[in-house]
């Protein structure tokens, strides 16, 4: 009777040890498996980010792509301007040897008339109006000589009427551009750009010059710079407001 008691008693610590070591593992277990899960999120989590950052450098690269074919198609129709600007001769040496020419066709004739006029009655005249015709062609071929520089002045003042101009006006508040801080404004108004009218009339050109100077890298177009402006200096601040939501606020450079 007494074994029996004995066996009975070894085989209830057995379970209840067992049960107790079983908790432990469960326990152990569950924690597993709840590490599990959040590393299987955060691993999803990192996919989406990364697949999110890919196609933001695909955007760039699209972006930098189009500014470097615009850039190269604004050199080419420039140097396609200048070398046509170089191959016209100016107005001015275009139009002496047209009035060169039909000056003395004018004089000739009426030199050749007056001679035989003479010849008849005195042959003595006619040797001076002879002696006159020459002297009659040198007054007519320098004649446009002196036109020459009168027709040549509004030449110089074409090329020299399409200097810069300065902004006329009010200076505009250019810290309401998204991207454009105290510091960009500060560089921008070094540049001479003070209004939104400016900015929205860069062309390629302009684009490159003021990125070179504030060591920008299609920022400009990023931040959509030129259609702000555009808005701005047309007084549409209802659409300004909302495409641009973050203008103005604490996020705006």
């Amino acid at each position: 009777m007494g074994t029996f008691f004995y066996v009975v008693l070894a085989f209830l610590v057995g379970v209840l040890v067992g049960w107790f070591i079983w908790g432990r593992l469960r326990g152990e277990l569950d924690s597993l498996r709840g590490d599990l899960d959040r590393t299987r999120s955060e691993r999803d989590k990192l996919r989406a980010d990364s697949d999110r950052l890919t196609g933001e450098l695909n955007a760039c690269g699209k972006t930098r792509s189009d500014l470097e074919r615009q850039l190269r198609e604004a050199q080419a129709s420039s140097g396609a301007g200048g070398a046509k600007a170089s191959s016209q001769p100016p107005a001015a040496l275009m139009s002496t040897p047209a009035v060169g020419k039909s000056a003395p066709a004018t004089a000739k004739p009426a030199a050749a008339k007056a001679a035989p006029a003479k010849a008849a009655p005195k042959p003595a005249a006619a040797k001076s109006a002879t002696a006159s015709a020459p002297a009659a062609k040198a007054p007519a071929t320098k004649a446009p000589a002196a036109k020459a520089p009168a027709k040549a002045a509004p030449a110089a003042k074409k090329t020299a009427s399409p200097a810069a101009k300065p902004a006329s006006g009010k200076p505009d508040n250019l810290r309401r551009l998204i991207g454009i801080g105290p510091v960009n404004e500060k560089l921008l108004k070094a540049q001479g750009v003070t209004t939104y009218a400016q900015i929205a009339a860069w062309t390629a050109a302009d684009i490159k010059r003021i990125e070179d100077v504030m060591n920008f890298d299609g920022r400009i177009a990023r931040e959509r710079w030129i259609e702000q402006a555009k808005l701005l200096a047309a007084g549409n601040e209802a659409e300004f407001a909302k495409q641009f939501p973050t203008a103005g606020t604490a996020s705006n450079t």
